[in-house]
């Protein structure tokens, strides 16, 4: 008895560009980083975000 080999190639991921999921996950995730940081630079400073930067 011979081995039977597949008749169809493996369907392969086609790389992605713009919105998908991981983007999405990853900017979601860096702007809840963001986020934090500007509220300890609040709290730490006691001045907003565009006072400490010195653009108000």
């Amino acid at each position: 008895m011979t081995s039977s080999q597949p008749t169809t190639a493996p369907k392969l991921s086609e790389p992605k560009f713009g919105f998908n999921d991981y983007a999405e996950r990853l900017n979601g995730r860096a702007a809840m980083i963001g986020f934090v940081a500007a509220l300890i630079v609040e709290y730490v400073t006691g001045q907003g975000v565009l006072s400490w930067l010195g653009l108000m």
